[in-house]
């Protein structure tokens, strides 16, 4: 591997791992605010500063396009509607449970896009990319631990979010190339931010001081800072070599939420998170195998 080829792969990771901390800090941010600021309401103004955020860097970088299809203005409403029901099931779940906990449930993605990639989209799903999508969920089921003491129905919720972002991630796989990702950000952002202002009118609304102020503006500025990084790690360095690097989502979620708010999963929860990042980590190794063995038949 050329030293420019190896500095590619450091710098993606780097901006991988920034990426996941850029979003669970924006989490720790909304935990903050919980039982101080009403949940809609603090997704509506959260929702204010990040759209404006997002459009000014998209007006900036010559990404804002509306001309786009009717096929994928139909995908973008599929994917918003995703976007929009993972936003209020994780910050519900985010709101009652460690954010250790939640954190580890989502880590089950990379199995439910590719199970759900396979039963919807028609990609191609071997036994051993079954088995360990399968055993994923054996680890799962441990960090949920339904029938047990620490199960709770904010659990179910963490995984109805992580079904909504699965149908989000299959929404944007089918989207044209053409069409820019800050200008489906942007629409994302705006659709949750209006559905929060609309839902936070069944509340009371809670004083803003300049502690919630302040609060608001840096989860806004943390899920900028992520999404910056999450875009920029998808143009250097290897799919194969950076994807894991999402797992460090989870150590920023325990190291976080234990310095913020003294939470430490139990044993078994730990154990579960670990299968799941065994068979993702699995899954990304075996998808890069095919896609290797795919260039190499091409290139034969």
């Amino acid at each position: 591997m050329s030293t420019d080829h190896s500095q590619s792969n450091m710098r993606g990771a780097a901006l991988m791992t920034a990426s996941m901390a850029g979003y669970t800090f924006n989490d720790i941010c909304m935990k903050a605010l919980a039982g101080q600021v009403p949940l809609f309401q603090a997704v509506f103004l959260r929702g204010i500063f990040a759209s404006l955020f997002i459009y000014l860097l998209a007006r900036h970088l010559g990404a804002l396009r509306f001309d786009l299809p009717r096929r994928d203005w139909g995908l973008i409403a599929v994917r918003t509607l995703g976007e929009l029901g993972a936003t209020y099931c994780f910050l519900v779940a985010l709101f009652n449970m460690p954010i250790a906990n939640v954190t580890a449930i989502l880590q089950a993605l990379p199995l439910t896009v590719a199970l759900a990639a396979a039963l919807f989209l028609g990609e191609p799903l071997g036994w051993r990319r079954l088995g360990a999508i399968l055993a994923g969920f054996v680890g799962v089921m441990l960090i949920v631990q339904p029938g047990g003491d620490g199960f709770t129905v904010w659990s179910l919720y963490a995984l109805v979010a992580v079904a909504f972002i699965t149908m989000r991630d299959l929404a944007a796989r089918r989207l044209s190339r053409d069409t820019p990702s800050l200008t489906v950000s942007l629409i994302a952002a705006i659709g949750i931010c209006l559905a929060g202002g609309v839902a936070s009118m069944t509340e009371v609304w809670a004083p803003i001081g300049l502690r919630e102020g302040a609060i608001l503006l840096l989860a806004a500025l943390f899920i900028l800072g992520g999404y910056l990084a999450s875009v920029a790690v998808m143009r250097v360095g290897e799919i194969g070599f950076v994807a894991p690097f999402r797992y460090t989502g989870l150590l920023w979620a325990l190291v976080l939420g234990w310095l913020f708010f003294g939470d430490w999963p139990d044993a078994l929860t730990l154990a579960g998170a670990g299968v799941v990042v065994a068979m993702g980590l699995f899954t990304l190794f075996r998808e890069r195998q095919l896609a290797q063995r795919r260039k190499a038949s091409k290139a034969a």
